[in-house]
């Protein structure tokens, strides 16, 4: 496993526990996710259409922030193995090209009985809330 990965298991977790990361989305960002997902929407690909919109520029896709929620919880809290079953996604304000994101999620409940842990998921850029949710996960039990 790789030294920036972090593991729990179910039994190491508590309410409050959070983590977080950051990234800064560059254009080679939203290209590759555009190729990737197949979404060439050109809100987030064409400045010339995009000026004439409400945002008055380009804007990254809504679902490559939530991606970085993804990034967190898959490296960091509960980290690898953690398998998702649920998400919820409020976009609140448009990321940029150069914005830099911040991810965190935040253990609001566990369920023993499904081993299923319910977070808090916030991205933000400068502070202000960009993607807002909860996510649901299961995550293995220590082996015995």
């Amino acid at each position: 496993m790789s030294d920036d990965l972090i593991l729990y298991y179910f039994e190491d977790l508590k309410e409050g526990m959070s983590a977080s990361l950051a990234k800064t989305v560059t254009e080679s960002d939203i290209y590759t996710f555009a190729g990737v997902s197949m979404d060439t929407n050109p809100a987030h690909l064409n400045e010339e259409y995009a000026s004439q919109t409400m945002f008055k520029g380009r804007i990254a896709h809504g679902m490559l922030a939530a991606g970085f929620i993804s990034a967190v919880l898959g490296t960091k809290l509960p980290g690898p193995g953690a398998i998702y079953v649920g998400q919820t996604l409020k976009f609140k304000a448009p990321v940029r090209i150069g914005d830099t994101v911040t991810a965190k999620v935040e253990v609001t409940a566990l369920v023993p009985a499904k081993k299923f842990v319910t977070l808090r998921t916030l991205c933000t850029v400068g502070g202000k809330p960009v993607v807002d949710g909860e996510a649901t996960v299961m995550v293995s039990s220590r082996p015995e």
